[in-house]
């Protein structure tokens, strides 16, 4: 079983400053794989740029010179809290390009699952406009690719990020061909991913949104997806899965106020494995979002590629949460889910 990676030097010449989402991020997982052995199991995907033809199916032609323009000049803030540099165009490029490469190799059968890690991510860009770290949205890029240039007629994008993939979510909102769902902590950043956004006209039904309340951790997330994932997955019945991966839900990541553990994303990843073999052949894609405290973004990148690896132990040296503030009550709202999505 081959499970192939994507990463290019390319991503750290994203130059973010005095930032969260910092080249370090990457530099921290490549090393923490390899000192683990990890890597020496994983096949290599090459990163190349991604196409203007394939970026203008998610974004404006204007918008994308004008970021490249912007970082030519030597970059700055497209948003207030989006740094770009000179390096970022071109790591933005590649970024795309490198989710595209993976989920070819994935059709393919040249390798079972991948792994992009790549930067900066993706999930909050839209159409016009960065946003949230984001300047291109990778993963709706290579949905698009999926279904303009592949063939497919149903993907799947499961984003467990902690923040609402609000750029994902706006691109396929009114389409059938891609069902959108997503965990994530609410109210929160960027205030989008409430209960009744279900998609509309044709697309009604395509977005999944699972909103938790703050303190949320294993127990939780892992309710939310065999509640909620496992039944809407196999109504949709996907060709492919892609996966949103962001590690920021990490109860040691200051970004957020969850409580999922390493363990937690691996348990996670585990049902979403299943799906992917049960439902699609194991076609699955997963690529970086967030995750912002370093060692844990590194063991739970790790956790979740020894669960591709079907490794019969998971490392998990951070632990459980040291002590949860509270545990929510989150029936109410899984069953006001399961009755918008038809699921009781």
């Amino acid at each position: 079983m081959s499970i192939g990676i994507v990463y290019d030097p390319v991503y750290l010449e994203h130059d973010t400053g005095p930032h969260c989402e910092v080249a370090r991020r990457l530099e921290t997982t490549i090393s923490h794989l390899k000192n683990t052995k990890v890597m020496d199991k994983l096949v290599s995907i090459p990163a190349r740029p991604a196409t203007l033809n394939e970026l203008t199916r998610v974004h404006s032609e204007a918008y994308i010179k004008y970021v490249e323009d912007f970082t030519a000049r030597g970059g700055g803030h497209l948003d207030p809290d989006t740094a770009v540099s000179t390096g970022s165009y071109k790591a933005a490029l590649y970024a795309a390009g490198g989710l595209i490469n993976a989920v070819d190799a994935v059709i393919d059968g040249d390798i079972r699952y991948s792994f992009a890690l790549v930067r900066p991510p993706g999930h909050h860009a839209l159409r016009w406009e960065a946003m949230g770290f984001c300047l291109f949205n990778n993963v709706a890029v290579a949905a698009r690719h999926l279904i303009a240039d592949r063939g497919l007629q149903r993907v799947m994008i499961i984003d467990f990020d902690v923040h609402h993939g609000n750029g994902t979510q706006d691109e396929f909102y009114r389409e059938r061909e891609v069902l959108y769902f997503s965990t994530h902590q609410y109210p929160f950043y960027p205030g989008s991913g409430w209960i009744d956004e279900i998609g509309e006209g044709v697309g009604a039904g395509y977005t999944v949104n699972v909103p938790l309340p703050a303190y949320c951790g294993d127990e939780e997330y892992l309710r939310a997806f065999e509640e909620i994932l496992v039944p809407v997955a196999k109504r949709f019945r996907p060709q492919i899965v892609l996966v949103s991966a962001g590690y920021d839900a990490h109860w040691a990541d200051s970004i957020s106020m969850m409580q999922v553990s390493s363990s937690g994303y691996a348990a996670m990843n585990r049902i979403i494995k299943g799906l992917a073999d049960e439902l699609c052949e194991g076609k699955l894609a997963y690529a970086l979002e967030g995750g912002y405290n370093l060692e844990a973004l590194a063991t739970s990148v790790r956790a979740t590629i020894d669960v591709l690896l079907s490794s019969k132990k998971v490392a998990d040296p951070l632990g459980e949460a040291r002590s949860r503030y509270s545990i929510p009550d989150i029936d109410a709202r899984l069953q006001e889910i399961k009755k918008n999505q038809h699921l009781d």
